[in-house]
């Protein structure tokens, strides 16, 4: 399994692979455009393959997608819910240009549509794969759960698995080791049962990669606040455990927290991961 971190393209996307190894990275994750939204920047051939080829040359094995932050599939405001759509879509397009793997994002908020939010979130899956042909797929991210926020619960998370026909392109899930903390998985003092739960709703092996983030605060909080590996409220305890499953499962680990820190972060990370 490698190890990385989310790199910004603020340089230029092509360049972010130089970046990424500097830092130690094996993998990394970028956003492919502002996550807050805006214009959407072309990628050209041309720098799409200057991109590939760096990644090559600087040792990245493996490169991840992360959706826009304000992506919302349960939404009922129709230029919200249809703009979350189009921008999924094309996510996953650029992310097939760039030869990533996978794309991820979170769902949304259950406010608007209540008990219906799950259909409409499938609904819009449907949609966002409706045509589509790339190589790239998607994984849903859980959420820390702040307010209504869909995925906090791993319940809706399997409910949507359960509920989306066609699951060629959405390929599992990207388990954010703060947030889970933060809605009440303990990965320092109840390991195995936690991935019990996980397995029981819709199977550890749909765990295809992990954010590792220490949290800021405390277990089942529900807040989105990280910590750097070992500094917070998880511990070097509860990552050891991690990376071991992480190991077991080939998953890749992509730190979330900030530089420089990150950088003794993904150091932390290899050093467990290589005792075993």
């Amino acid at each position: 399994m490698n190890i990385g971190a989310h790199v910004s393209i603020s340089e230029g996307i092509d360049k972010a692979p130089e970046q990424a190894a500097k830092w130690g990275c094996e993998a990394m994750q970028i956003f492919t455009r502002s996550p807050q939204g805006g214009p959407v920047p072309p990628i050209s051939d041309e720098k799409a393959a200057a991109f590939k080829e760096n990644c090559q040359k600087f040792g990245i094995k493996a490169v991840y997608i992360h959706a826009p932050y304000y992506i919302n599939l349960a939404s009922k405001n129709n230029r919200v819910y249809y703009g979350s759509i189009s921008s999924i879509r094309k996510e996953l397009e650029r992310a097939t240009l760039l030869g990533a793997k996978y794309v991820m994002t979170h769902i949304g908020s259950a406010k608007e549509a209540g008990e219906g939010s799950i259909k409409l979130a499938v609904k819009g899956l449907e949609k966002i794969f409706d045509g589509y042909g790339g190589s790239a797929s998607l994984l849903i991210e859980n959420s820390a759960g702040a307010g209504q926020i869909i995925g906090s619960r791993f319940e809706d998370i399997s409910e949507i698995f359960a509920s989306f026909k066609d699951q060629k392109y959405l390929a599992g899930v990207c388990l954010d080791t703060q947030h889970s903390f933060a809605s009440g998985f303990d990965w320092k003092n109840k390991f195995e049962e936690s991935l019990g739960l996980i397995d029981k709703n819709f199977g550890v092996d749909k765990i295809k990669l992990m954010h590792a983030n220490d949290s800021a605060t405390d277990l089942n909080s529900h807040l989105d606040r990280h910590a750097h590996i070992g500094k917070g409220k998880i511990g070097l305890e509860g990552f050891e455990k991690l990376v071991r499953f992480a190991k077991e499962k080939n998953i890749d680990m992509i730190c979330e927290t900030n530089y420089p820190g990150v950088v003794e972060d993904i150091e932390t990370l290899k050093e467990i991961r290589d005792e075993f």
